[in-house]
């Protein structure tokens, strides 16, 4: 399954955000595949598109900077499931 995870970093925790991440690199445990990571310029927000099989991938990532960030995590579809899920939804 898919999950957009978006981010935002609190104004007091910014400095060591980027410090951690700068050093880091904030990689994903084995079992959750990042596929794309995107920042908005300027700002304390962003976005990740990540893979996992096992849920529990992502809660692990997530517990590891939750202490320091602010999440939203959505599943999400792309076109092909989605339309899957509403044909079967009309039978």
């Amino acid at each position: 399954m898919k999950y957009m995870i978006c981010w935002s970093i609190q104004p007091e925790n910014y400095t060591v955000v980027m410090d951690n991440f700068l050093k880091s690199g904030a990689p994903m445990p084995k079992g959750l595949t990042l596929l794309g990571r995107y920042h908005a310029p300027g700002s304390s927000k962003g976005w990740a598109l990540c893979e996992t099989e096992n849920p529990l991938y992502l809660a692990q990532h997530i517990a590891e900077w939750s202490p320091l960030v602010k999440f939203d995590i959505t599943p999400v579809l792309e076109d092909a499931e989605a339309a899957e899920a509403i044909a079967r939804a009309r039978n």
